[in-house]
């Protein structure tokens, strides 16, 4: 049986995930190369918000009038208000508790608001500059670098959303806020001139207060708060402000507490993370397919049949990703081929394979759902109180509680730490010599008595996993009443999306590791294919009349006993030398050749000393064949596992072995102090396995890596619209 085209299963319509997450990379490439990202307050999407944040591309407001007369309409209304004597919360009355005061100094008032929300810790590391003469004079100041060096502030990214989202809120018209305040900040944004925000002090409930007051200290040009440039460099906002020739900005009444009563910087790290989670759930997928090849696995439990029995979007989006990522994989059964009803060992393989698109899909739709709700989020009103023109009311309400960014960033790193147990458990399937059908024990390609190569990383696997799961705990369940008891409730987004990201780096750690694993261990697998293959033919021009005396009628018989038993035998025999494997199989022969000729016709035997001979022979064989198969991938493999493997893996595979450098891992001689024998090659400078990784993660981590992702995805989905 041969998987159907099971047709409104597979198409693009049915796999939204990777679908938009292709169409989110290409608006990103297309921002960067020649447009504006134009924002109106009902458009913005997580793809620009990357766009701008991580890679530098430039945004303006739209020049439709509307946004001009919205945000004047709602200057006016407030004004108008005031004026009729009406009161109105943080703008004639104090803050939070203290809103039973009442007061006339309006523009002193958002400078209050300023003032007291401008308290979140910033070491002297932070904002480049000297530490407190007195405590650097002390016996006991801390000599440890590494703490003092140690960040309290957000990265500049972080910031660089945050600054777009409120403005994109602001010019909806709702805040009572000029148009130029919300220009003054795309100017900073434009000219790199970004705020230094303390990393921890906002609950998220009357808005990302704390963070945003930055933001608004920042654009009134404050000597103590303090900008970073864009070659790095820190100066005070007053400083940067008069360089760049900005004008600063008085707050009217409002303006503060439109600037900071809003949820930006937990929609802003959302967008971010969010962005970068929904690539690893595609990269799990592919990690998921390579997985089936280097076990040899089958293809079956993604045939559309399976999905179709059971409709959830999430396992039918998965399931042909992975069919997908495997077409033209030589390696894995079932890709384009019957099943083979009659295989000698395990019939179907153990759950982290077989089972992954039921693992994953509900994964696949919490992330669907989520980039729906953050792109809400990012086109929403968030503060308070709000100007409502049908009405001509001025609403008082809580726009500002990011409770629905809380629940999706949960969500998120929950999904993280599913994908990260999945990945954990393929890995260290691969690479148990107990479980990974034949390939040498920890992947070493030389000695396994003598060499370990990938038996730190299944110790570090479970290390980071067990981080993962650590943080997959709710952050939704830690509030405290904060602010005299005002904000009995908050949401702690901002909390819940850097634990998200902190989830995130764990989660491209396994990924990184696994994929070291994986390209190994597809590398080994070809290996043995390669060897084996040789043997058979080996045993194909044997000249088994002269080895033993054999009748023609019975020669193959005993080849292909032979030969199964060398496979047989091989795959078990795992955790030895290869020397000591060799000599095991070739004994292994010696009962099935007496079975052959026992039943054979009378007269027809086998001397003892033929069949010793014999198997003597064929350990010598065996070593030599496996040592000239083995030299030659360590010299071709870059060349000759990727002719066994499907679309994704190759792309993987080329990206590891020839972008990245990261070579075939070829035992004990790669580590840097041991001794390499006379004629010899090895590749310098050697590295550590671990130095290996790092290079895989840095390119998972910071980008590069996503192209080849992306790549992978759009090949995916032109093959389905075909």
């Amino acid at each position: 049986m041969e998987p159907s085209s099971e047709q409104g299963i597979s198409t693009a319509d049915a796999r939204p995930l990777i679908n938009s997450s292709v169409l989110a990379w290409n608006a990103i490439e297309k921002l960067l190369q020649d447009e504006h990202c134009i924002i109106d307050g009902r458009s913005l999407n997580i793809a620009s918000v990357v766009a701008i944040a991580k890679y530098g591309a430039s945004t303006q407001i739209s020049t439709d009038t509307e946004i001009d007369k919205r945000m004047s309409d709602s200057v006016s209304m407030l004004r108008t208000h005031l004026l009729s004597g009406h009161l109105v919360y943080g703008v004639s009355t104090g803050f939070g508790g203290s809103a039973d005061t009442r007061t006339d100094h309006l523009e002193d008032l958002q400078r209050a608001l300023v003032q007291h929300q401008n308290s979140g810790v910033l070491t002297s590391n932070d904002i480049n500059r000297p530490q407190n003469a007195s405590a650097t004079d002390h016996p006991l100041h801390s000599r440890d670098l590494d703490l003092r060096f140690s960040t309290n502030s957000m990265p500049t990214s972080w910031v660089r959303a945050s600054m777009l989202i409120r403005c994109n809120s602001l010019i909806r018209g709702h805040s009572g806020v000029r148009l130029c305040v919300a220009q003054t900040i795309l100017q900073l944004l434009d000219k790199n001139i970004i705020p230094v925000v303390p990393l921890r002090g906002s609950i998220s409930a009357s808005g990302d207060l704390s963070p945003l007051s930055y933001i608004a200290g920042a654009i009134e040009g404050s000597p103590d708060i303090y900008v970073r440039l864009a070659n790095g460099s820190i100066l005070s906002a007053a400083e940067a402000l008069k360089d760049a020739g900005i004008e600063p900005v008085i707050f009217q009444p409002k303006e503060g507490l439109g600037l900071l009563n809003g949820t930006a910087f937990s929609a802003a790290t959302a967008s971010l993370v969010l962005h970068q989670s929904r690539e690893v759930a595609i990269l799990s997928q592919i990690l998921t397919a390579m997985s089936v090849e280097a076990m040899q696995g089958s293809a079956e439990p993604f045939w559309p049949q399976i999905a179709k029995m059971r409709p959830h979007p999430g396992q039918i989006e998965s399931a042909a990703n992975i069919l997908s990522f495997l077409r033209g994989s030589g390696l894995a059964k079932c890709v384009g081929s019957p099943k083979d009803t009659k295989m000698t060992g395990l019939y179907q393989d153990r759950y982290a394979l077989r089972t992954a698109s039921q693992w994953i899909g509900p994964q696949i739709e919490d992330l669907v759902l989520a980039t729906s709700q953050i792109n809400t989020e990012i086109n929403s009103t968030t503060d308070n109180p709000l100007m409502d023109f049908e009405s001509d009311h001025v609403l008082h309400g809580g726009n500002f509680q990011a409770a629905v960014v809380t629940s999706t960033m949960d969500r998120t790193r929950l999904c993280l730490e599913r994908l990260g147990k999945m990945l954990f458990s393929q890995a260290t399937e691969i690479i148990n010599p107990m479980l990974n059908g034949g390939l040498p024990a920890n992947l070493c390609a030389d000695d396994p008595s003598l060499s370990f190569t990938c038996k730190g990383i299944d110790i570090n696997m479970a290390s980071y996993q067990s981080e993962l799961g650590f943080l997959a705990n709710p952050v939704g369940n830690h509030v405290q009443s904060a602010e005299m008891h005002n904000q009995a409730i908050n949401s702690l987004a901002l909390i819940s999306s850097r634990y998200t990201f902190q989830a995130l780096d764990t989660i491209y750690l396994m990924a990184a590791a696994h994929l070291f694993v994986l390209c190994q261990g597809l590398d080994l697998r070809v290996l043995q294919i390669e060897f084996l293959k040789a043997m058979e033919a080996e045993l194909e021009r044997s000249n088994w009349s002269t080895s033993m005396q054999a009748p023609k009628e019975l020669q193959e018989t005993l080849r292909n006993a032979v030969y199964t038993r060398i496979k047989s035998v091989w795959t078990t025999t795992n955790t030895a030398d290869p020397e000591q494997r060799c000599k095991v199989t070739a004994d292994s022969v010696m009962p099935d050749i007496i079975n052959i000729f026992a039943k054979a016709s009378p007269g027809i035997s086998i001397e003892y000393t033929k069949l010793v001979e014999f198997t003597t022979n064929l350990q010598t064989q065996m070593k030599t064949q496996y040592e000239r198969s083995r030299q030659n991938l360590f010299d071709n493999h870059q060349t000759i596992t990727p002719t066994f493997l499907g679309n994704a893996a190759k792309r993987m595979y080329n990206f590891v072995r020839g972008d990245l450098g990261i070579k075939l891992h070829r035992g004990l001689i790669e580590y840097p102090t041991q001794p390499v024998p006379r004629g010899v090659k090895v590749e310098e400078p050697r590295r550590n396995i671990g130095s290996r990784v790092s290079v895989i993660y840095e390119a998972l981590r910071d980008g590069c890596g996503s192209a080849v992702l992306m790549a992978i995805a759009e090949e995916s989905l032109r093959e389905k619209q075909t």
